[in-house]
């Protein structure tokens, strides 16, 4: 007996204590005091800065942010947004009173972009406020000053009306935030320099760069041992970016990096898919300075452990068969050898970043895929869909050939990784041939 009450005594000790280090982390995720630096009078829809120098600024720290690849040009919002819990649409933050922010007070607009507390409850972490924590009171105020002077659109959203129960409730995501939210401003490292400090800061904070190129665990939170070492990205993936030589970006030079991040294209790589997006709405944005400033970042970073992937070796009748559809289909773009066209082709030959997941080159094979079109390489590219013309088999050949050429090693793509890609994409099968009657 005396036993058993120890046993619960200690039970219920050990609760105690566990409540209160979750009432102490909770404490610690929702405090909000940074925003008592902001305004809590004046709504948006009638507030116009007067500031011009705010405002400019506050545009910058929009691209930095890329507020509108997901909320639209016009910040209306509604662009899709697929989730392995449903899907979600981005909300309205023009600054219409009924449908957008335009009742937010600036101290309502810090708490959403920072602390993911929006007017109908907790946000879902595809707005990246778990990145925007870190954004700074000056970016913060210009950024303010700069939504006060765009046009109000009205265009109801319903954000989460696509999401999958119980992931519909937007009260989850407080214990969401529990697990996984590190509600910390950016903190300077005395250790770095200048450059680093700012690199460090746009990547993790603004930019929100780990947001598509960390893996995420099975709740959705990012797994901070793999940090920019890539990550799925819906049906697209987002590569490794730390300097691993074989997986990431480790034989760029600052200049290609830069270059990449600018126009879109570096001579060896060309942006795709939501990275095309970035790039098209926000990174070709980014002063020279700051370019530098995450290159000098991203080159400091541990590669990841990634090996060099061993090389399939092709049966002679498939390769001679896919060298023969590569010169016909592929050849007049990518060249004969490889080669690409610089600024608007991706190049094959030595090209690390499709030597491992093959997810993008199997997307754009099946839907098609486009440059970005930036203010430096303005003729933009465009590759067709193949989804009409190949069969899986088919597909998954050429894709082997080509990683497997010009010096390329990687592992078999099979045809039923194409299978799954195009069921997800829902891109068409290959067209039949009618019968000759």
């Amino acid at each position: 007996m005396a036993k058993a009450k120890k046993i619960t005594y200690t039970l219920a000790a050990l609760a105690v204590v566990a409540a209160i280090g979750v009432t102490g982390r909770m404490w610690v995720v929702m405090d909000s005091s940074r925003s008592n630096v902001a305004d809590d009078k004046v709504r948006l829809a009638d507030f116009h800065s007067s500031d011009a120098d705010a405002i400019k600024r506050g545009e910058y720290v929009m691209r930095l942010a890329d507020c509108a690849a997901c909320h639209n040009a016009d910040f209306s919002g509604g662009y899709k947004i697929d989730t392995p819990f449903g899907a979600l649409q981005t909300s309205n933050i023009s600054p219409d009173r009924e449908t957008g922010i335009g009742n937010m007070t600036e101290h309502d607009f810090f708490n959403a972009v920072r602390q993911g507390r929006g007017e109908h409850g907790f946000l879902y972490p595809a707005m990246p406020y778990t990145a925007y924590t870190q954004m700074s009171d000056a970016d913060m105020h210009d950024l303010w000053a700069y939504f006060s002077v765009q046009k109000p659109v009205k265009n109801a959203i319903d954000e989460n009306a696509g999401m999958n129960f119980p992931f519909n409730i937007r009260l989850a995501m407080a214990g969401w935030n529990l697990l996984f939210f590190d509600n910390s401003a950016f903190k300077p490292q005395s250790a770095q320099n200048d450059a680093w400090n700012r690199g460090k800061y746009i990547v993790d904070g603004p930019a929100h760069c780990s947001v598509c190129h960390t893996a995420r665990n099975a709740l959705g939170g990012e797994i901070s041992s793999q940090y920019l070492q890539g990550g799925n990205l819906g049906t697209w993936y987002a590569p490794d970016i730390s300097p691993n030589p074989h997986a990431g970006i480790g034989k760029w030079s600052d200049e290609q990096i830069a270059d990449y991040l600018k126009t879109g294209s570096n001579g060896e790589s060309v942006a795709a898919g939501p990275m095309a997006e970035a790039v098209e709405h926000s990174t070709q944005y980014f002063n020279d300075q700051d370019l530098k400033a995450i290159a000098t970042y991203l080159r400091s970073l541990p590669a990841s452990a990634k090996a060099k992937p061993t090389a399939f070796v092709m049966d002679k009748t498939k390769h001679d068969q896919a060298a023969l559809r590569y010169e016909v289909d592929c050849s007049a773009c990518h060249g004969l050898s490889g080669e690409g066209i610089t600024g608007m082709v991706p190049a094959f030959a030595g090209n690390t970043a499709m030597q491992n997941d093959p997810t993008n080159m199997i997307h754009a094979l099946l839907d098609g895929a486009r440059a970005p079109h930036t203010e430096g390489r303005p003729t933009s590219a465009g590759m067709p869909a193949f989804s009409w013309k190949l069969n899986d088999q088919e597909m998954a050949d050429v894709i082997n050939y080509v990683r497997n050429s010009w010096g390329n090693e990687a592992a078999e793509v099979k045809a039923s990784d194409v299978a799954t890609l195009r069921k997800a994409t829902d891109a068409g099968d290959k067209l039949k041939v009618p019968a000759a009657k």
